[in-house]
Order: structure tokens, then C-alpha cells, then sequence
């Protein structure tokens, strides 16, 4: 069976590598440590097709290590075994070299079996993951390790890639489509260039592509997205800060990916929270507004869902911005787990009589109704907090306006 085009013209050399620049360059930090022959623990995490791979073969082979591969979707702790039982033996007489794909599939007790042989410097451990290490791989691994994050690469970057790819007269214009529609992932790219060469024409003896048959081709490859995964908290996460920093044409963007990729569950109830969190009491109709955007959303599905989302998503980018509510909720809650249960004053207990030995006798309850404004100056809440203040009026129009009737009732009642 042929080997990808991907395999055939993988990188021998670091200089060959493309992207990666921060770790890769002349006295950048991975680049140092390939050259000094000395290889820590480490940890490659980024999204795939981006050269964690690669790289972990080029070190193998530069530092003389035997190498070894396992992946964490099928490796057992039989296979760990199995490297372990090498050490010491003529094959590995420079040190084993494990490359660890995808370790976050690995449970604890796998990792954990690991250790012993990382930290003695029998093993030295590559491990690579699409996922946030700090979640996804176990402490002890983690705090043996060295993290060193791989990036999508950029287009102009992937050129040298596909166009090492094209051994054939490819135009400047196919080039430029896969390199900018394959979201920085080196080996979708090559791959879209070996069905590019495959579906082509050779009627003259040469192969000739259509550039319409490359477009079909990279169509939807730039969408790097998991629902599980990194990216999707990343666009959601960008989409919110997005929205909150009152840049509408950001928010449309990332929303645009989340639309694409057809998950307009997670988009409708980001936007719900955002309306509550980030345009509150600035602007309190938003949610309801948002809410009606939403439901229209889920009825009509896609593609007429993405119009009632961008109004949502215009109006809340758009909105006047308060988070005084998160503050004062946030506050209270801090100030309930730092004391225990507190009684309720005794007026607001729900209880007309009382004991015998009760000091002071009666609930003396007033009725705000039965006040000027509809206000009387009373205690609400427990003793120990009588003098909190949880609420600040945010500065916007809405909340300064209630702020100023706050402050007239107030002197009123003097």
C-alpha cells in the first residue's frame, strides 16, 4: 500500500520543517535543545497536522535514540510494558526515546505507569495532545515535562510545503488556494494536493488541474473545530470577548465558524449567558431580545438560523456594557462560604409569635407599602452583614437612572 504523499516528504531536517517559527528558529528554545543532542521530557500540544510528529522524529534521530511510538487511542499498559522491557537491551543502548501521540487518551493509571522510568531517565518522553495539557495529561507527567505549544501554520508559511508537494507545473493560484483554505494544517494541505494530482487531467501526457477542482477540493478544510476539543472553547471564548469589547465584526466572524461547522446549540447559549453577563443591567431587555432570537434560531434551523443569530449578536456587540450583576452575585456568594449558616432578622422570620424567653418580643415588621415612595429604612440583611454592599450602579444610562431614583427616595426618607 502507497504511503501519503504526507509520508513521502516529511521533513529530514529541522530547516525543512515549516512554521514554527517561535520554537524553531536560530537560539529559539526547542531548536537549542535539538541541537544540543540533550532531549528533556516534553510535551508538543496544537492542534494536528502542524509538525509535533515530525519534530519528534527529527530529535530521534539527531540525539541517536532508539524511537519508539505508541498512540494513546489504542495503547494498553501491556504496550508500555513492552518498551520498558527494551531498556537496557543493544537496541537501546543510547536510551529509548518514546513518542507519545495523542496522550489526553490515556487514563491516569497508563500515565502514572510512566513515571517511574521518566524520572529516572530510562525513558525520555514526547508526548503530544490537541487538548490543553494542563487538563488533559496527568500532574506528575506534566511537572516532569517541559510544554512546548505547536500553531497552526501560517499560509504563506505553507506554500514551501505544497509547493514541494507539486512536482508538476502547478499554477501560483492553486498554490495560493490550499495553502490559505487548509486552516493551517500542513497535512491536510499535502493531502488535498495528492487528491488534487490524482483527480487531474493527463491527456497530454501531463498531468494539468483545474483550479475549480482544486477549490471543491479544499472546500471546508480551513474549519479546524471539535466539539470537544480546544477550538471549540477557544471560538466560543473569542466570540464572547469579542462581544464584550463591542466589536461587532469579530463577534460576526467567529460566529460565522460556529455557523459553518453547524453548531448553533453552543452559539445560541453563549449569546443567552453574554446578554446576562456582559450587557446586563446596561441594557436588561437584551436577554429577552435574545432569547426570541434564539428560539427562532432552533426552530427554523439552519440556513435561515444564522439571520436571527446575527441580530442577536449585533444587538449585544452593539448594547451599552454592565457586568454589575455578576460582580454583586459573585460577591455574595463569596461572602456565603466564608461564614457559616446566619439566622434571618427577626422581622423578616416568617413567624408572628414568639418563645417565652425571647427578648425582645413582636416581629416589628414594616410594610414598605405603607411609606412614602414605598420605602422605609429597615434592616434586611443578617447582622454579621448588615453594612454590605454587594451592588454598584454600573455607568450607563439604565442603571444611572435607577441609581438617581435610589438616591431621591433615599434623602426623601430622611
Amino acid at each position: 500500500m502507497s504511503a501519503p504523499l504526507a509520508d513521502k516528504i516529511r521533513p529530514k531536517v529541522i530547516d525543512d520543517v515549516v512554521g514554527q517559527k517561535h520554537l524553531l528558529d536560530k537560539n529559539r528554545p526547542l531548536r537549542r535543545i535539538i541541537e544540543s543532542g540533550k532531549v528533556p521530557n516534553m510535551i508538543f500540544y496544537g492542534p494536528s497536522g502542524v509538525g509535533k510528529t515530525t519534530v519528534a522524529r527529527i530529535i530521534a534521530e539527531n540525539c541517536g535514540m532508539s524511537l519508539y511510538k505508541l498512540n494513546g487511542t489504542n495503547a494498553s499498559i501491556s504496550d508500555i510494558k513492552d518498551v520498558v522491557a527494551d531498556i537496557g537491551t543493544f537496541g537501546s543502548e543510547n536510551g529509548i526515546l518514546l513518542y507519545l501521540d495523542e496522550i489526553q487518551y490515556l487514563n491516569k493509571k497508563q500515565q502514572q505507569s510512566l513515571l517511574e522510568y521518566i524520572e529516572n531517565g530510562d525513558i525520555t518522553l514526547i508526548a503530544s495532545t490537541t487538548e490543553n495539557p494542563y487538563f488533559a495529561v496527568y500532574n506528575a507527567v506534566l511537572s516532569r515535562s517541559t510544554v512546548f505549544e505547536f500553531k497552526p501554520v501560517e499560509a504563506d508559511e505553507l506554500k514551501k510545503a505544497v509547493k514541494r508537494a507539486f512536482e508538476l507545473s502547478a499554477s501560483q493560484l492553486e498554490v495560493e488556494i490550499i495553502s490559505r483554505g487548509c486552516g493551517g494544517d500542513v497535512r491536510k494541505a499535502l493531502n488535498t494536493v495528492e487528491l488534487s494530482v490524482l483527480s487531474g487531467d493527463c491527456e497530454t501526457g501531463k498531468i494539468t488541474i483545474p483550479t475549480l477542482l482544486v477549490r471543491e477540493l479544499t472546500q471546508r478544510s480551513n474549519m479546524r473545530y471539535d466539539r470537544d476539543g480546544d477550538q471549540h472553547y477557544d471560538l466560543l471564548s473569542a466570540l464572547q470577548k469579542s462581544i464584550r469589547g463591542s466589536d461587532e465584526n469579530a463577534a460576526l466572524h467567529y460566529a460565522a465558524r460556529l455557523i459553518e461547522a453547524g453548531d448553533i446549540i453552543s452559539l445560541s447559549r453563549r449569546l443567552l449567558v453574554i446578554s446576562a453577563e456582559d450587557v446586563g443591567l446596561a441594557y436588561p431587555q437584551a436577554i429577552s431580545i435574545v432569547k426570541s432570537c434564539v428560539d427562532s434560531a432552533l426552530q427554523l434551523g439552519l440556513p435561515e438560523a444564522r439571520i436571527p443569530l446575527a441580530e442577536a449578536i449585533i444587538l449585544l456587540a452593539t448594547a451599552p456594557k454592565s457586568n454589575s450583576a455578576e460582580a454583586a452575585i459573585d460577591a455574595a456568594l463569596a461572602d456565603l462560604k466564608s461564614c457559616d449558616a446566619l439566622d434571618f432578622p427577626r422581622h423578616l422570620q416568617n413567624k408572628h409569635t414568639d418563645g417565652e424567653g425571647a427578648a425582645i418580643r413582636g416581629q416589628h415588621y414594616l410594610y414598605p407599602h405603607d411609606y412614602k415612595n414605598h420605602y422605609v429604612r429597615q434592616q434586611y440583611l443578617p447582622d454579621a452583614l448588615k453594612d454590605c454592599v454587594y451592588y454598584n450602579f454600573g455607568q450607563n444610562k439604565q442603571e444611572q437612572s435607577a441609581y438617581m431614583y435610589r438616591k431621591k427616595i433615599l434623602e426623601e426618607c430622611e
